[in-house]
């Protein structure tokens, strides 16, 4: 089957509740092509890789986490974001793009599906607002250094663990990606833990301070999961092939 691109737009956007979305991008479509979907790749950020490899396959529309057009971006569409958006248009495929609605989304979001990878029980979203920060607890009691081994397992990356407690880890928050200013958020919880994406200076400092285990696991490790998920979705309510490219990345 097909699906044209505009429906397949209004669908992801009524899904994901694109118009309640505060973010610093546009989400939805991007660029339009002029190619029935029967074929959908989904990745993690629209780079030139993922571009070359959806195309060989024959993907008529890409879905990413990570697209155009940010703001305080540069605007023209000259060198590299030229070369990519080149690349879609001559080929006539459609480029959507859901960066913050698709981490808090309560089922396929980032945070959600990060967190059914890990397997924390009783994970729920408790942003005030956002809905971006989660919380649970591990399957059992673990060492930080314990904890950190199985995030390597999970996700085919060693994190950056700043250790801070001496006992077991019991309950822990989790945001994915540029997330590392949460931690406060998350100490306030009560938590043993934070898992974020990156880490900045100031974050182990904090870590130490606050009193919690930090683990950076990588911004693009922990963001693979949601728009794999959207895609998987998608395939099954309109009977579309999918393919999740992944484009390896340490960040």
């Amino acid at each position: 089957m097909t699906i044209d691109v505009h429906a397949l737009r209004a669908y992801c956007d009524g899904l994901l509740e694109v118009g309640d979305a505060s973010d610093y991008c546009p989400n939805g479509l991007q660029i339009e092509g002029d190619r029935p979907i029967q074929r959908l790749a989904t990745g993690v950020t629209a780079c030139q890789a993922l571009i070359d490899e959806a195309l060989d396959w024959g993907a008529d529309a890409i879905i990413v986490h990570h697209g155009y057009f940010w703001k305080g971006e540069a605007q023209p569409l000259v060198g590299i974001k030229g070369r990519r958006v080149r690349a879609l248009m001559r080929a006539g495929v459609s480029l959507l793009a859901y960066h913050l609605p698709l981490d808090r989304h309560p089922e396929l979001g980032n945070n959600h599906q990060l967190g059914l990878r890990f397997g924390f029980v009783g994970a729920v979203p408790v942003s005030a607002g956002d809905g971006l920060l989660w919380q649970g607890r591990l399957p059992e009691p673990l060492s930080g250094a314990r904890l950190a081994t199985l995030i390597a397992e999970y996700l085919g990356r060693q994190p950056v663990h700043v250790p801070v407690r001496s006992g077991l880890l019991d309950s822990v928050a989790w945001c994915t990606g540029a997330a590392q200013d949460h931690i406060e958020e998350a100490a306030a919880l009560g938590v043993d833990a934070f898992v974020s994406g990156e880490i900045s200076e100031r974050t182990t400092h904090l870590a130490r301070e606050l009193g919690l285990d930090y683990f950076a696991a990588g911004h693009h490790a922990t963001e693979r999961y949601g728009v794999a998920a959207l895609g998987a979705h998608l395939a099954e309510r309109f009977a579309i092939a999918h393919r999740f490219i992944d484009i390896e990345n340490p960040a």
